[in-house]
């Protein structure tokens, strides 16, 4: 699947979005402070920098960014979690440095196999923006690296070592059209009469980490688990008996045209779609809070390795924080910068309500409901 609004193959976070108590959970990197950059600022250094004190500080980072003057990103939708925006920040920032978005609407697996394909190549990926199991399968394939606002990540949203941190996540919900069909109350309403012909799903959840994760959320509204999909196929199995399941993949146009007015997506996706339609609505089931993280990481092989990681900077910045916040997708810094009274509180009032409580799919869950979908969601939903 490589469409603008499901990206995404196996978006199942390890780690999820429930509040965590901060703590230092990793020695920080040695003090810069001393240090100079070394001759050749930029190129090889910069490959093995693990910190921006490893090249002599942030300033020498800048300066050996702006000598390779390019980064190239990957699988980056300008609406999803408001990346548009984001690039535009970078570049604004730091005008030296052309920035190439390739493949927008590619999924994680998509963005592995062209830097594989591209490799020692100028226009290979110089970052990774992925799903928990393309990064964690692929972790070979990443540079150590750690940023300025490192200590400010919970240890579970990071690899100790620097090899990735979670970037943003989200909690799977319903969006809908209430000009439409009326305000679904829980997973089960989806079965009634007045949603036929109307139930999209982000994808198909044996290739597509949103459709995946919906197929969680409605396993554990009927009494199954993130592990145990059985019964979200059964559910779905149903819904398409009474004629409510709509095998259409759901994009911002359809949703405009009202070809799919009901769709089961991260709350950051179906959010974004609100200002295009306003009559858009999304709810998170109280009875199925599925939370999940993307993973960011720097292409160990990375063309222009300081952009790179001069990238990662910007991102965990409090301006790269927010703009994903922006974007209706909560950032990993959240609490830190809330704490820090540096978080936009307008855009954090903006997220979806959520009650209940979060189920954070393990690494366990995702094997064993991939397993169970490859076997059965073909048979019973086709």
């Amino acid at each position: 699947m490589s469409h603008h609004f499901g990206r995404r193959t196996g978006a199942l976070a390890a780690a999820g979005l429930v509040a965590v108590a901060l703590v230092a959970c990793s020695p920080p990197s040695e003090s810069g402070g001393g240090s100079t950059a070394s001759g050749s600022a930029g190129g090889s250094d910069a490959k093995t920098a693990t910190s921006a004190a490893d090249l002599g500080g942030m300033e020498a980072l800048v300066a050996a960014a702006k000598k390779e003057g390019a980064l190239n990103v990957i699988a980056l939708p300008p609406d999803w979690a408001n990346y548009g925006e984001v690039i535009k920040g970078f570049s604004a920032k730091y005008p030296e440095i052309k920035v190439t978005s390739d493949q927008p609407d590619a999924s994680s697996a998509d963005e592995i196999a062209t830097a594989k394909r591209l490799k020692g190549q100028s226009g290979a990926p110089d970052v990774f923006d992925l799903g928990a199991a393309v990064a964690l399968a692929n972790t070979d394939m990443f540079a150590k690296y750690k940023v300025a606002t490192w200590d400010d990540v919970p240890a579970d949203f990071k690899d100790a070592d620097g090899t990735w941190i979670n970037d943003y996540g989200g909690y799977m919900s319903i969006g809908y059209d209430s000009a439409k069909v009326p305000a679904p109350t829980s997973v089960a309403d989806l079965l009634k009469a007045d949603y036929k012909g109307k139930v999209a799903l982000n994808g198909n959840p044996t290739e597509a980490g949103a459709a995946f994760a919906g197929v969680q959320m409605v396993a554990i509204a009927q009494g199954g688990s993130a592990g145990d999909l059985a019964k979200g196929v059964d559910f779905f199995k149903q819904l398409k008996g009474a004629g409510n399941f709509l095998p259409v993949d759901p994009t911002p146009a359809t949703v405009e045209s009202g070809q799919t007015p009901l769709v089961i997506d991260w709350d950051y996706l179906n959010a974004s779609l609100s200002a295009k339609l306003p009559t858009w609505k999304v709810v998170v089931p109280k009875e199925a809070v599925v939370a999940g993280y993307y993973y960011q990481a720097v292409n160990a092989d990375a063309p222009h390795p300081a952009a790179a990681r001069l990238w990662q900077e910007y991102l965990y910045s409090d301006e790269g924080q927010n703009l994903w916040l922006k974007g209706g997708a909560r950032p990993v810094r959240f609490d830190a910068m809330d704490k820090a009274g540096t978080l936009d509180k307008t855009a954090a009032e903006a997220l979806p309500a959520v009650e209940g409580t979060p189920v954070v799919p393990t690494q366990a869950d995702s094997d064993s409901g991939k397993k169970y979908l490859a076997e059965n969601w073909a048979n019973a939903v086709g």
